[in-house]
């Protein structure tokens, strides 16, 4: 089938794509694929701020799983600071982390039981110029599949049912359980991307699980066996490049208040997964104490300003107000605001309400942010 999808069809697909053409419109003219190539021109543009090519081989379930080249990067340089010269990508999709594994150890594997995504990997490591690769269309687990690997490394990044209550090794797929069976009569170094709100008591491993944070948001957790392991669990804040690990032996100075100080810190969540608070309190070069501890937003405080790497953000604070929208309103239109920002954790309908009755009738230039402690409106400003 993507034989008779050319680089031509694909961007002529992207431009009507970005022009408002429909399903009709799209059939009529890009011909017998169509179906193929849009979706391959949809990932494509969905995907820009993903990876450093556009020019990238993908449908839109392949995007969805596959790594951020900026994540991609990281860890195989992490890889490569092991020494480690061969590695197999059990469940290996579109490829992603896969070439950039590849770039960095002598000789790889990628194993897919679909063919289209084994397609799809193979013409995206010849786009990133990486030939090094085994690719292998079949079941990761098949005896027969096993007996072919022969890598230093297993890594798996497996694909996530829909939403459960509780996230199982058992539930993925390929199940890390069965991957590790599989293969560790080959080795024992086993890299599994798990997701992040997996709790670690869940894994029956020993080793370090690596939380990952792009661009102020949680991406990835990692989890490397012993082999692999740094520490028991760590934090990386991306693109900044910056690692917490933790310290058992570290005093505890992790301190609590429910009133503001002149600034606001927000923490990044993959810090908070691990539970390096401590550790992150060390690094800072301020004292600062816990605020708040949400699932979505951490934060601390303090009397004094700081840009730390380690910070998704600090603020100066402006304001501390009753949490009523209509107070806040009054005092963003007396203080010359055009902008506020709501950070709290509410449904999304209810954000939306609560947002409107902050913002209306504001007309100066100046932005803000809101904040939600306890009963208080905390408005601040970002440094």
């Amino acid at each position: 089938m993507l034989e008779e999808v050319t680089e031509e069809g694909i961007q002529e697909a992207m431009e009507l794509i970005r022009r408002g053409f429909d399903e009709k419109k799209l059939r009529a003219r890009l011909g017998e694929n169509w179906e193929t190539i849009a979706e391959i021109a949809r990932a494509r543009i969905k995907a820009r701020d993903k990876f450093s090519r556009d020019d990238l081989w993908m449908d839109l379930e392949g995007l969805r799983y596959a790594t951020h080249e900026v994540v991609a990067e990281y860890r195989a340089e992490r890889l490569r600071e092991f020494g480690v010269k061969s590695i197999a990508d059990v469940s290996c999709g579109i490829g992603i982390q896969l070439i950039f594994y590849a770039m960095k150890v002598e000789r790889a594997y990628g194993i897919d039981i679909d063919p289209i995504k084994i397609e799809f990997a193979r013409r995206n490591a010849e786009r990133y110029g990486v030939s090094n690769i085994e690719f292998i269309n079949a079941d990761s687990l098949s005896e027969e599949t096993v007996k072919r690997i022969n890598a230093e490394v297993i890594f798996s990044d497996p694909a996530r049912p829909p939403e459960m209550p509780e996230r199982r090794l058992e539930d993925l797929l390929p199940s890390p359980l069965e991957v590790y069976r599989a293969y560790s009569s080959k080795t024992d170094a086993f890299i599994f991307d798990l997701p992040p709100q997996m709790r670690r008591e869940r894994v029956p491993w020993k080793g370090e699980f690596e939380y990952i944070d792009l661009h102020g948001h949680l991406n990835r957790l990692a989890f490397y066996t012993e082999p692999l392991a740094r520490a028991e669990r760590s934090a990386v804040i991306l693109p900044a490049g910056v690692r917490l690990e933790s310290s058992p032996d570290l005093e505890d100075i992790v301190e609590w208040t429910e009133e503001p100080g002149e600034y606001l810190y927000e923490i990044p969540q993959a810090i908070d997964y691990a539970d390096l608070l401590n550790e992150l309190f060390h690094e800072l070069p301020v004292k600062a104490e816990m605020l708040l501890r949400e699932k979505r937003r951490v934060l601390a405080t303090g009397d004094e300003p700081v840009k730390s790497p380690y910070l998704k953000r600090t603020y100066s604070v402006v304001a501390v107000l009753p949490f009523h929208p209509v107070r806040i309103n009054d005092f963003l239109r007396r203080e010359g605001y055009g902008r506020a920002t709501l950070k709290v954790s509410v449904p999304q309908e209810e954000y939306w309400k609560i947002r409107r009755r902050i913002e209306a009738n504001l007309k100066g230039d100046k932005r803000t942010f809101v904040f939600k402690v306890g009963e208080k409106a905390v408005i601040v400003e970002g440094l």
